[in-house]
């Protein structure tokens, strides 16, 4: 098709741009963003999302039950990662030696918090409207209903009614009077919501408490030697053998109480296995560290010494051997150090020990680190023998004995660097600057001369328990909320809703004075059982009237 010139002395502009297209684009992206939004947050905020996180939370505690726990026992978690070099390492990129500070188990944790705040906040308000709100009016015709009842009486209508009424103790009722018929409307079991709320909340309440402890609580283990041993004082992280603080405890701040153990009693079966731990202590705290003033107390699994918001806990107990060694000059050192149990039933230890030559014994400081004997071997506190292979037959301290190997040389004790408590540092075995010089089995009282004259001799052993000391402040709140729980749980289980409708009707073509009552129930939760209480319940309402011929 040809077009023709515009007209002479006319002007064209260049077309318009459709900007609407544009904005409209914007528009229902935004619009899809919000949607998107909502929905997510509905899906979050429903109680089937609560249910599904709260199992996801006890399936994701479960590593952290069957693992070690690096915060817990750190030298478990690097003997679990030498016996599976394959699965231990992925399991520790994991996080699995940590599990309750993941960065997976806090977002569940996280998410589960703010699934229950979204999903019971419109419920509480729900929940208050309703308490608010009158019993509806009754159904036109009640004979549909599930239950119903229908009799005749003699009386006057507001009468019967507020007679009804009365009998209704323990229901929220409201009459309703119009011309000739008076309703009643009744229901009960309002405290079935309330109990399922006050359980949702306190678990949420629960959740915040276990996760304030966790903030400001801290926890920590040690080992102390009983029968005279020096006990400790937890004034500071560096007294324990291990320590795990909250994020907010710098170690700063710790409650100051100091423990030492008198003595150390358990109970074993014929089999071995034992039945009771008992520690005799002596414990100060607060105004007893200036006064030097010592407090007895008995100290049992389960019964916890409780002082200042701290609890000390006897979780365990091993052996601490005594080695002495007298030195060529006839000058002694004696130590007694714990070792690490090995086989929990028999209590067979494995541990190690250093010792450092007296000052005038080797004047030379490069002499003197020469001459230093470490100890490395294993401990049994009833001696069993299998040719010479040292293993214990029974826990308890019947027949002490030891398996060692003796070395001497550095032993890294005047290197600065850490080293562990029960083994020698194999590095300086390698490098040949502690070589082994004897190795035997002794018991009690025995001895075993060195090629230099030095003495190391076995002197028994005394037990040590294990004390854990911990700091929770939320601990009496985890308390409440858990039997707030209980109750809520309680009340949600027994408590019923219920509905139920009385409509009295004067009607004119009966006899006069008599009037037709109507009765009609409604089972809101639960069905079970309904039927016999709405018969139960009819029968009492119409207790002392004439019912008449009832449907």
């Amino acid at each position: 098709m040809v077009t023709s010139p515009p007209p002479a002395g006319t002007t064209t502009s260049p077309p318009r741009a459709d900007t609407k297209a544009p904005k409209t684009a914007r528009f229902k992206g935004l619009s899809r963003l919000l949607a998107l939004l909502r929905n997510t947050w509905r899906a979050l905020t429903s109680m089937g999302t609560a249910l599904v996180l709260l199992f996801l939370l006890a399936l994701a505690a479960i590593p952290g039950a069957l693992l070690p726990q690096r915060n817990l026992n750190a030298a478990k978690v690097d003997e679990y990662l030498a016996l599976h070099p394959v699965l231990g390492p992925w399991l520790d990129e994991l996080e699995a030696f940590d599990v309750f500070s993941s960065f997976w188990f806090t977002a569940i944790y996280v998410l589960l918090c703010i699934s229950l705040v979204g999903c019971l906040t419109p419920r509480t308000l729900e929940h208050l409207r309703n308490l608010r709100a009158t019993p509806v009016p009754a159904p036109r015709n009640l004979a549909r209903l599930p239950k119903h009842a229908e009799a005749q009486l003699v009386g006057d209508p507001d009468e019967l009614g507020a007679e009804l009424a009365g009998r209704l103790r323990g229901w929220r009722r409201i009459t309703r009077t119009a011309e000739s018929t008076v309703e009643i409307s009744a229901e009960k079991g309002y405290l079935r919501e309330f109990g399922n709320l006050t359980f949702h909340f306190a678990l949420l309440g629960l959740l915040a408490a276990v996760a304030a402890g966790r903030l400001f609580g801290y926890e920590g283990n040690v080992m102390v030697i009983a029968d005279g041993g020096p006990g400790f004082c937890s004034a500071s992280p560096a007294a324990f053998d291990s320590f795990r603080a909250g994020t907010t405890v710098d170690g700063t701040r710790l409650h100051p109480m100091c423990i030492r153990v008198h003595d150390f009693d358990a109970n074993y079966l014929d089999s071995g296995l034992a039945t009771a731990y008992t520690a005799h202590i002596d414990y100060q705290v607060g105004d007893d560290l200036s006064t030097d003033q010592w407090r007895p107390y008995l100290l049992e699994v389960n019964h916890p010494l409780r002082v200042g918001g701290v609890r000390a806990y006897l979780q365990g107990h091993g052996y601490a051997p005594t080695f002495t060694v007298i030195f060529p000059d006839g000058q002694t050192r004696t130590q007694t150090v714990q070792f690490r149990p090995d086989n929990p039933l028999t209590l067979l230890s494995s541990g190690a020990m250093r010792f450092d030559p007296p000052a005038g014994t080797y004047p030379d400081p490069g002499e003197r680190r020469k001459h230093q004997i470490g100890i490395q071997g294993l401990f049994a506190p009833t001696e069993e023998l299998d040719n010479k292979l040292l293993s214990s037959a029974f826990p308890a301290l019947r027949d002490p004995a030891v398996a060692i190997d003796v070395y001497r040389g550095d032993t890294g004790l005047d290197t600065g660097r850490p080293q562990g408590l029960f083994t020698l540092d194999s590095r300086l075995i390698h490098q040949g600057r502690m070589t082994k010089v004897a190795r035997s089995n002794l018991k009690a009282g025995e001895h075993i001369r060195l090629d230099d004259g030095t003495l190391v001799r076995f002197d028994g052993a005394v037990p040590f328990v294990n004390i854990q000391v911990s700091h929770d402040p939320a601990d009496i709140w985890v308390l409440v909320f858990a039997m707030t729980m209980m109750a809520g749980l309680v009340v949600s289980l027994v408590v019923r809703r219920r509905r139920i409708w009385i409509r009295i009707t004067a009607e004119p073509t009966r006899q006069a004075g008599t009037v037709n009552v109507e009765l009609g129930g409604l089972a809101r939760t639960d069905n079970s059982g309904w039927g016999d209480e709405f018969e139960r319940l009819t029968t009492r309402l119409l207790a002392g009237f004439d019912t008449g011929k009832e449907d």
